[in-house]
């Protein structure tokens, strides 16, 4: 692969002014407001204050403007409200998808195995240098030479194993997630912010689908005291409720959706920080919060015994450290035959990213 280019350090620091700047900063904000343009736009002229990145050419009554005449938002005629349109909504997404994936390729090849021997049947867009038992066809010759010359000169060129480039293929499957959130209480309290993280990865992920993986499918699915499905436009707006935590309704749901889906590959991915603590029996809710509820925790735990017999894994990302949730997360793990990572919001949509990948290079039967 290439070798490295050295130049000098330049700290991620706030907005220096300028449209493009701002923007950047104002998709972020958009995140925690959960799509209020105008709460937003009230963070940023406080950071304003204190940070001063805008200037006596750009001022921040500028940049609305420019936000409104590049289609980025709408005024309500009735009352003067200011509201994202649906280009603002897919620039949030590509923003995430920049932020997560972006981390992701810097890592280099990571967990991107696949479990079917052999060499793919269709070229993506992943690279990496070459190891011993890659065919001669998977190596990029182009990149390869211009790796060589940039590593050892022009003049006296040379060639070796290391300055070989390949290119990584993928087998023609096709995937269908659903993604499950998990929009409970829980998910803002102790002074974190679980939520926001965790509609961030979906929208990246929704984006990464969409633009890298055109015929697969998402759906998204929130759960709370009920489980209901949301699009991906809705992503952006989505807040946590005064809701208790109905696993076994999310995930009856989602095997409901995969069972249409004619694919092979079926999986859900589930984000959630707490247990189980609600079902809905004959139109009422039966709760506990106290503790893990043997009623509930038996009735989510065989809805993944069901989805097993469907040959739909569930990968549980629990945000959370309690060693008794952790206790129960393996337990409905070792049911489903599916995997759990115990992750922090920072390292969630690697993880994510990282799992959805290698999962599409197989089929699941």
């Amino acid at each position: 692969m290439r070798g490295f280019h050295f130049s000098n350090f330049q700290p991620d620091d706030l907005p220096k002014g300028g449209f493009d700047e701002l923007l950047k900063l104002f998709t972020q904000l958009l995140n925690y407001t959960a799509g209020d343009a105008g709460e937003a736009l009230a963070w940023m002229n406080e950071l304003d204050k204190k940070y001063k990145f805008t200037n006596n050419e750009y001022g921040m009554g500028n940049f609305i403007d420019d936000l409104t005449e590049k289609g980025y938002l709408k005024e309500n005629p009735a009352n003067g409200d200011l509201s994202i349109t649906a280009k603002t909504e897919q620039t949030i997404r590509k923003s995430a998808l920049e932020e997560i994936f972006g981390r992701l390729k810097k890592a280099g090849r990571g967990n991107h195995n696949t479990n079917i021997s052999g060499i793919g049947e269709e070229k993506n867009a992943d690279r990496r240098e070459f190891s011993f038992g890659d065919s001669l066809d998977q190596i990029d010759i182009t990149a390869s030479i211009q790796n060589a010359q940039i590593n050892h000169g022009i003049a006296n060129f040379t060639l070796t194993e290391r300055d070989l480039e390949v290119e990584e293929k993928d087998y023609k499957t096709l995937t269908s997630t659903v993604l499950m959130i998990d929009i409970s209480h829980s998910m803002i309290l102790y002074g974190e912010d679980r939520i926001t993280p965790a509609k961030k990865v979906a929208m990246a992920l929704a984006e990464l689908i969409k633009t890298r993986y055109p015929k697969d499918t998402l759906d998204i699915v929130v759960f709370g005291n009920d489980a209901w499905p949301i699009s991906i436009k809705d992503l952006p707006y989505l807040q946590v409720g005064p809701y208790h935590t109905n696993t076994f309704a999310g995930l009856e749901l989602a095997a409901d959706l995969l069972r249409r889906r004619k694919t092979h590959n079926k999986q859900i991915f589930m984000i959630t920080d707490g247990k189980p603590t609600c079902l809905k029996e004959n139109g009422r809710y039966y709760k506990n919060s106290m503790g893990l509820d043997r009623k509930v925790i038996n009735k989510t735990l065989n809805m993944a015994a069901q989805c097993k017999r469907l040959n739909i894994p569930i990968t549980t990302f629990m945000i959370a450290q309690d060693p008794y949730l952790q206790q129960f997360v393996r337990e409905f793990t070792q049911i489903n035959g599916g995997r759990a990572f115990y992750s922090s919001l920072t390292g969630l949509g690697e993880y994510i990213f990282e799992d959805y990948i290698k999962n599409r290079r197989k089929t699941v039967r």
